[in-house]
């Protein structure tokens, strides 16, 4: 077995073990206070919205130049400046931080600013290791950096809240706990990049100025900043807007909607990866129309189990709640399941639309309507808790909106420069199942037990589903059921 098949057979176990995680401590753990599970919820987001500001795509140009300074020597120096331009970067952003917030005395009422000695040295934290993340990639090791990545801040999440809830310990030891999970993942960086190649650090500047190499550095980790601001503007905005206009428990009460919902983009977290050679193979060779029918067949796949696992969820959610820690505050805010489920479904229909732009010499396009997204999501966001009473219901609509209008600014981007289009007649026979499977299962009587009810109403859309299906021929499970293909995933 290949290091690169290996580590991402590992690299995908640990996915999913850090979304069960997360998963289920946002539905078992977490509702038992969700005052201090949104304040959590806050300090991270709002850390990792304004971090891209101090990465400044640094992050990035490791892996863009690495094989250049590879070659001449250099990498572990531009590793070190790279290092020593987050240090400056950040002393910038926090005199700026200060200076603005000195200026306009308004801000200082702001939660960002009362929680500013959390927030600020947990940026510092996460650009040192989000430079080291992609300068191990590089050495094409994906495990490790993915434990500190996705495993380490669901660890951190609910190693602070027991510690607070459970145990009793003040809020401020919670916090340190929570902060130093991130310490000890920027220390495993180290140690691990160490373990790899003994690092040297360097910081000596003629190689950067030889052959006005920085001019190039400063531009692509200038495009590569415009895009990661987008990206963390536009996913991490509500729980930024949620904790200041609301409160920490409705942040709290969001975010755990959020998570449930997101059961329904598990098949997509190896297909991307496994997908992204094909895309660039058949982008350099021109072959446009077997990037089509892989782009069809694949976006089926998707919106199908997707949808298949949103209709169970939609079913079971009002009984989930009553196994649930202040299930009703959960319940009273059902509406935001049914706007981000179907928002996320279309986004899953849309398949790797954003690795098509992103593979091809049209990458600054994805660029561009990131930032689109992110201005969208922002103005739609203040205009919803500021001109409605809508609250979670009013954030999840401009989520919806803003998400939908990206993905249909790229679907006609790559049909227009490329002639791929990932919608197909049998996403509508799908939705037609769909919604007579819902339809059927809200209309049939309840048991008395939750319990019944939980397992009952999900089995009635499974039930329509599997029957649709096999009149309909909409996805081939023979193809994942078979002997041949239940022995492959064994094979090494």
């Amino acid at each position: 077995m290949s290091v690169v098949a290996r580590q991402g057979f590992k690299y995908s176990v640990i996915g999913y073990l850090g979304f069960l995680l997360g998963t289920f401590s946002a539905i078992f753990v977490f509702p038992h206070d969700m005052e201090f599970y949104g304040k959590l919820r806050y300090v991270l987001p709002t850390a990792e919205m304004l971090l891209p500001i101090v990465v400044f795509g640094l992050s990035f140009s490791n892996v863009k130049f690495f094989t250049k300074t590879h070659d001449d020597g250099k990498h572990q120096n531009f590793l070190s400046l790279s290092l020593l331009g987050i240090i400056f970067n950040f002393s910038l952003f926090v005199l700026g931080y200060v200076a603005v917030n000195f200026l306009f005395p308004e801000l200082r009422n702001t939660e960002m600013w009362q929680m500013k000695r959390l927030i600020l040295p947990l940026i510092l934290v996460l650009a040192f290791s989000t430079v080291f993340n992609k300068y191990l990639s590089n050495f094409k090791r994906i495990v490790i950096p993915n434990i500190f990545e996705n495993l380490l801040p669901k660890i951190a999440n609910l190693g602070a809240f027991c510690l607070f809830f459970f145990i009793g310990l003040p809020e401020k030891a919670a916090y340190l706990f929570f902060i130093g999970m991130f310490v000890v993942g920027l220390f495993g960086y180290i140690y691990y990049a160490n373990r790899l190649e003994k690092l040297k650090p360097d910081f000596s500047t003629d190689y950067i100025k030889k052959d006005g190499l920085w001019k190039d550095v400063l531009n692509y980790s200038f495009y590569g900043f415009l895009g990661n601001i987008g990206n963390f503007i536009a996913v991490r905005i509500d729980s930024v807007m949620i904790g200041e206009f609301l409160g920490f428990e409705p942040n709290g009460v969001y975010n755990t909607l959020y998570s449930i919902i997101s059961l329904i983009t598990v098949p997509a977290m190896g297909l991307y990866s496994i997908s992204a050679p094909i895309i660039n193979r058949h982008i350099a060779n021109n072959e446009f129309e077997e990037l089509d029918r892989l782009h069809k067949k694949s976006s089926l796949v998707l919106f199908f189990l997707g949808f298949v696992l949103l209709s169970c969820v939609l079913v079971g959610f009002p009984y989930l709640t009553h196994f649930i820690k202040n299930g009703e505050l959960l319940r009273q805010s059902e509406p935001v399941i049914w706007v981000l489920g179907f928002a996320m479904l279309f986004d899953l229909a849309t398949g790797f639309n954003g690795h098509i732009i992103s593979l091809s010499k049209y990458y600054r396009f994805n660029i561009v309507v990131m930032l689109f997204l992110a201005l969208t999501t922002v103005s739609l966001n203040i205009y919803f808790l500021k001109n409605t009473n809508l609250e979670l219901f009013g954030i999840a609509i401009a989520t919806a909106i803003s998400l939908t209008l990206f993905n249909i600014a790229k679907i006609v981007f790559n049909y227009i420069k490329f002639g791929v289009f990932p919608l197909t007649i049998e996403m509508i026979y799908a939705l037609i199942i769909g919604t007579l499977g819902i339809t059927v299962s809200v209309l049939l009587p309840d048991f008395e037990k939750s319990l019944l009810n939980l397992f009952y109403k999900p089995g009635i859309v499974l039930v329509m589903f599997f029957v649709g299906n096999y009149f309909l021929k909409i996805f081939p499970i023979e193809e994942y059921i078979n002997r041949n293909f239940l022995k492959s995933l064994f094979r090494f």
